[in-house]
């Protein structure tokens, strides 16, 4: 059992004693780092240059940061109300600033999009690996040291510990680290028990013994990082649109992390709530290869059989597909059922002649413990038999050799021993989780029944077919849908997903290379990589679209199918010439001329060659035309899934960026100022400007600040 510690001090004096003064610690990602217990290790390191620290991790979340004066006033209060005593990593602000101490290195396989452009140190130490290749990067590295939130609660007299929301590495990690470990090389495993993380099983519900140090202690207690749901622009609604209707029912449905993966869940549940407004919506926006390609592949009814959930981060929103009856789908851990199921020899409520099904679906009829206990937990054997030296135990104490191979066996069990329904199945099967502080408390508050059907595994069983596994996982994922975004695409079919062609990294490559190899292996399986067709950098409208990019993520000989507002491009076998014609056509239109004439030049398309009439409309207005009317109906709302903003704090929301990309150049800034100067004052937005504290201005800069935030709420009402 754990040695038991109430100290953060204690632990990592002990952690020292044990490991000694060279330290390569791994983190979880996301809210699976215990940060009082990283930020004592730092703290110790950072004073004792004799302790040579190595952080191995990724997705180390903060607190939103303010750019400007104006996006403090916005940000402190709603920072403070919604994320309260949420800790940060001390090493964060070192690597903000550029003076992480020379004895300690942190490297991350995944950054927060964005957040790490402008760090050399996090540039440099970044480690380049898929998800599912990070535990062999961390053993590869010499790792000695675990630090991970767990959750722990008591079942039928028993302790039992979860790793909660981050089996995605540990759950492989900490047995191998065990099998390896010497009087040499020797290890620790710590964890921090919280009594806020929710407790998940599969994978992630481990022994105490797995740990050697245990922290607990209500002082170390802290409000778990939430980020809140972000807006969603009726371009990321066109692109969940578009991907809805390439589901087919009775499959399998990965979704990535962000704005775009919040969207296909919107429109998942329009598709399946309110189908004619669905059906309204997709008549509206969907060009003739989107509609072709949904008859080939997907659907436009409700979802009847429903989904299978396999994802490597388990959202908020897919709590909502499986309360709506959309993510319902359940799969069994066991070859024979899944084989049974799946050729219809089996449905879910079977009689007795369930033993020789599973038998001629390739069940052992020698079964042992685990084989019986595994039948057992997906009902086929009711809950009140049990095992016992090679017998089945009925409940009036009975004794039944457990020998399928014999006809009367199975006609003595069939008489007292069998269930009459599957059960213990999963809707979802997931890798870590992440979201806002309602969704935590749902997972906490779910009766052990629910919570069986979300099964909390280690990445590599999510992000790859096993080697042991593999016809358990095609059967299982069967006509999947792979859905993540993209930054960009290049006209021939790559991606371009976590890095710039100056070779900084915007993320990482996560486990988006791995679902597209996924889609190639797993039968009716299509991999769908969505991106918005156009963004503004410095104040410039740019193409995402691209003839050419000097990096890739995936390369273009995986490509699959690519989303955009605009619709759906089926690139699969296709030629290099066909592709280019199918991208221009979900491209926007203000940019197409452009990107032909650059595949013109090099050869790659006719020189006749004329987009297809439906193609030349591809515009924001269109757009929003299409979904004007089902607007006004209340659908495709900005906060689908509620938010924390404030009905001010939307307002602000809103009318901030505007002053941000139009001050990105000085002809914009010299614009701004006269805006601002010019603009009538008016008493329609005291609240939002209360909220700000420029309710009552003080000198030059705030009346300034004033008058352009009046101007910038005027402007966002007039659209």
């Amino acid at each position: 059992m754990p040695e038991l510690f109430e100290r953060a001090d204690l632990v990592i004096d002990e952690v020292l004693r044990r490991v000694g003064r060279r330290l390569v610690v791994g983190l979880p990602i996301g809210i699976g780092k215990p940060i009082p217990l990283v930020n004592e290790l730092y703290r110790r390191a950072a004073g004792d240059p004799s302790i040579d620290l190595t952080l191995l991790t990724g997705l180390t979340l903060s607190r939103p940061r303010a750019r400007s004066a104006l996006e403090r006033r916005f940000l402190e209060p709603f920072v403070e109300r919604v994320f309260g005593d949420c800790p940060e990593p001390d090493y964060l602000e070192a690597l903000r600033a550029g003076t992480l101490p020379p004895n300690i290195r942190v490297s991350e396989f995944f950054f927060t999009p964005g957040s790490a452009l402008d760090w050399p140190a996090s540039q440099q130490q970044h480690l380049a690996n898929n998800f599912t290749e990070v535990t062999r990067a961390l053993l590869a590295r010499g790792i000695n040291v675990v630090l991970q939130l767990v959750a722990a609660r008591r079942q039928d007299g028993r302790r039992q510990i979860s790793l909660g929301a981050n089996p995605d590495i540990a759950a492989e990690l900490i047995p191998e680290m065990r099998r390896r470990a010497t009087a040499q090389a020797p290890i620790a495993i710590v964890g921090l028990v919280h009594p806020e993380l929710p407790f998940m099983l599969g994978d992630a519900c481990i022994e105490p013994d797995a740990f050697d140090l245990l922290l607990e202690h209500r002082r170390y207690d802290y409000r778990l990082y939430g980020p809140p749901n972000l807006p969603l622009a009726l371009t990321d609604h066109a692109i969940g649109l578009h991907v809805s209707s390439l589901l087919r029912d009775g499959g399998t449905l990965q979704i990535g992390i962000g704005e775009l993966g919040d969207a296909v869940c919107y429109a998942t549940l329009l598709r399946h709530q309110r189908n004619e407004d669905w059906r309204r919506a997709i008549d509206a926006l969907a060009s003739p290869d989107t509609q072709a390609l949904a008859a080939d592949i997907g659907g436009n009814a409700p979802f009847t059989a429903g989904l299978f959930g396999l994802s490597e981060m388990f959202l908020d929103q897919q709590l909502d597909l499986v309360r709506a009856g959309i993510l319902r789908r359940e799969v069994h851990d066991c070859l024979a059922l899944e084989r049974a199921l799946a050729s219809g020899a089996l449905t879910r409520r079977f009689d007795g002649a369930v033993l020789d099904q599973l038998l001629e679906h390739g069940l052992d009829p020698h079964l042992d413990a685990a084989s019986f206990a595994m039948l057992r937990h997906c009902g086929v054997f009711h809950s009140s038999t049990r095992y016992e030296a090679g017998c089945i135990v009925l409940e009036d104490g009975t004794r039944i050799a457990a020998d399928l191979s014999r006809a009367e066996v199975r006609a003595r069990l069939a008489s007292g021993a069998l269930g009459q329904r599957l059960k213990g199945g999963a809707v979802l099967h997931a890798a870590f989780l992440l979201g806002p502080q309602g969704f935590y408390a749902a997972l906490r508050e779910l009766p052990e029944s629910e919570r069986q059907r979300f099964r909390m595994n280690a990445v590599g069983h999510v992000n790859r077919l096993g080697e042991t596994q593999r016809e358990l996982h095609r059967l299982q994922r069967r006509d999947a849908r792979f859905i993540n975004s993209t930054m960009m695409v290049t006209l021939l079919g790559a991606a371009i997903s976590d890095g710039l062609d100056d070779g900084r990294v915007v993320s990482g490559v996560g486990g988006q290379l791995d679902f597209t190899l996924q889609a190639r292996e797993l039968p009716g399986a299509r991999s769908l990589l969505c991106l918005r067709a156009t963004r503004f950098r410095h104040g410039v409208l740019q193409s995402n679209l691209r003839y050419s990019y000097g990096h890739a993520t995936v390369p273009r000989h995986l490509r699959d199918i690519v989303v955009t507002e605009y619709g759906a491009a089926d690139l699969r076998d296709r030629t290099d010439a066909e592709i280019i014609a199918a991208l221009l056509a979900i491209s926007d239109s203000r940019f197409q001329p452009q990107l032909l004439a650059e595949a013109q030049r090099a050869g790659k398309i006719a020189r006749d060659y004329r987009l297809p009439d439906h193609a030349r409309g591809n515009t924001p207005q269109r757009l929003a035309d299409a979904l004007k009317p089902l607007q006004a109906r209340g659908q495709f709302s900005e906060y689908p899934f509620g938010t924390d903003f404030s009905k001010e704090e939307i307002a602000l929301a809103r009318a901030l960026p505007q002053l941000a990309a139009a001050s990105a150049t000085p002809t914009g800034r010299a614009a701004l100022l006269w805006h601002a100067l010019t603009h009538r004052r008016s008493g329609r937005f005291s609240a939002e400007l209360a909220r700000m504290g420029l309710d009552a201005p003080r000198g030059w800069r705030e009346r300034l600040d004033r008058r352009l935030v009046s101007w910038a709420l005027a402007a966002q009402t007039r659209r």
